[in-house]
């Protein structure tokens, strides 16, 4: 399957542990070397109007995703953690 970055930030990701959404793809990191794609962002939500601050972004690694289907996409989770998903730090 052949899919384009724009396409990918319209799709929701889930959890195969317990089904829930943790978000919809904001941005995707790649490794400017190499072309691959690294990590998919989940952008942090802003709060009542904008003005109560913003969650953090979400990192998801590339090696989490088991699929990517036409409308989600669904990562591995470790049973210890919940699902693998980190800070993402911004790049400056």
């Amino acid at each position: 399957m052949k899919c384009s970055v724009s396409s990918l930030c319209d799709k929701d990701i889930i959890s195969m542990c317990d089904g829930t959404k943790i978000g919809t793809v904001g941005d995707v990191e790649f490794d400017t070397e190499s072309g691959c794609i690294t990590a998919l962002i989940i952008c942090g939500k802003q709060g009542l109007f904008g003005m109560m601050g913003k969650t953090e972004d979400i990192r998801i690694d590339w090696c989490d995703i088991e699929v990517i289907g036409d409308d989600t996409i669904l990562i591995k989770c470790d049973d210890k953690n919940g699902c693998n998903k980190q800070k993402a730090h911004k790049v400056k």
